[in-house]
């Protein structure tokens, strides 16, 4: 990998990797690069975001926004905490989000940004926009010089579903796949053929935490090896240079 540009900081996670991290179910993290400052997803309780966020000492005057997955509690739950920091950032969310949280957002102060279709939150950082049949998400891609990042909440619309999407939009490898994976309830059989999938669309290194469930994350190291990185509280990523054309 070349000079890091950037990184990828997991502020709140079930798993923690550090002792003066607090552990607890739900899934945070920053995107941090010299331009831009991103926080997606906000865990779902926030006075541990923010006692994690204190601890791993972030800066949050300098969020530039924050995109939410899904408005399930563990991912949206936090985000009062942000906003007692930073009470006029601007706020992705999908669409589909609930009205009530959507009026909730505006009283507070925040700029919501209502998200739909795919688009671009800052240049070299993108959303998919909504996928899914049922419960709608978006996760995060970033387009760095050595292949997509892409960043899932929960993967509610599948994690072969969101990587495909990613693929075919920028038509480019994925240097890593971090988040939640939402296999918990996946047969061995079944998390193997989605790990030799997810090789043969060329996901060169994966992270999965929060809602991937233990034996995925056994059987992904195993599957994975020296380019499997272990993911939980405290996880500092290097992140190569966007690339924003």
């Amino acid at each position: 990998m070349n000079k890091s540009a950037g990184r990828l900081l997991i502020i709140y996670d079930n798993y923690t990797l550090k002792k003066d991290l607090i552990p607890a179910w739900g899934f945070s993290c920053l995107v941090h690069y010299p331009q831009y400052r991103i926080l997606f997803d906000a865990g779902g309780d926030p006075s541990i975001l923010n006692m994690n966020i204190q601890t791993m000492g972030i800066d949050f005057d300098k969020i530039d926004s924050v995109v939410l997955s899904h408005a399930h509690g563990d991912h949206a739950g936090g985000l009062s905490a942000v906003l007692q920091l930073h009470p006029h950032v601007t706020i992705c969310i999908p669409e589909s989000f609930p009205d009530k949280f959507k009026k909730v957002l505006s009283l507070s102060g925040a700029v919501i940004k209502e998200v739909k279709k795919p688009c671009m939150i800052q240049p070299g950082m993108y959303t998919t926009g909504e996928l899914g049949k049922g419960l709608k998400e978006q996760s995060l891609i970033l387009k760095t010089a050595e292949g997509l990042v892409i960043i899932t909440g929960c993967a509610h619309p599948g994690i072969i579903e969101i990587v495909d999407h990613s693929r075919k939009r920028f038509n480019d490898n994925v240097n890593l796949l971090i988040g939640g994976f939402h296999l918990m309830e996946y047969s061995p059989k079944e998390i193997l053929a989605i790990a030799r999938e997810l090789e043969d669309m060329n996901v060169q290194k994966i992270a999965p935490c929060h809602c991937s469930g233990d034996r995925t994350r056994e059987l992904l190291r195993d599957h994975y090896g020296g380019n499997y990185v272990e993911c939980g509280a405290g996880l500092v990523v290097e992140l190569p240079d966007l690339t924003l054309n």
